[in-house]
């Protein structure tokens, strides 16, 4: 089951600010929900443990993430993929772009998610919008973390 999620952010910092933050493992653990543990392998591989809740189904995804077209300070893909046990396995992308605005700079996303086990069984509805609270999540904690606010 494949999912698209999109968002924006403005952050009152200048971009290469903000790139920095984005590539700093101990600031991505501080912002991704549910994370146990985030390790860096090099400059754009890391690999994680989080506990994700999507509904019913409650699990411990270990998994891989790598940063792709970079683009300083502009920003890049990051692309990774879990395994949740018997709940199943996520794996997806989000473009991040940052550019720079009279408050400081804007963090857009697009996100794509694929999920498949018994995450794919809970249906559309509640695995997109619960997929979106997971990555609005994300960015509102970078954005908190960072002094700034989100942009509907």
């Amino acid at each position: 089951m494949a999912l698209e999620m999109t968002g924006e952010y403005v952050l009152p910092l200048d971009r290469a600010a903000v790139y920095a933050a984005l590539n700093d493992a101990e600031m991505l653990k501080l912002c991704i929900p549910g994370c146990e543990q985030l390790e860096k392998l090099s400059d754009t591989e890391f690999t994680a443990v989080a506990r994700i809740e999507v509904g019913p189904v409650k699990a411990r995804f270990k998994g891989k993430v790598r940063l792709e077209d970079l683009d300083p300070p502009q920003g890049y893909r990051i692309v990774g993929e879990g395994e949740g046990g018997v709940a199943g396995f996520a794996k997806g992308n989000a473009v991040v772009t940052l550019a720079e605005v009279a408050e400081g700079t804007k963090l857009s996303y697009k996100a794509e998610a694929q999920v498949g086990g018994k995450l794919a069984q809970l249906g559309q509805r509640l695995l997109a919008g619960s997929a979106k609270k997971i990555a609005d999540k994300f960015f509102a904690n970078f954005a908190a973390a960072l002094g700034g606010q989100s942009k509907a």
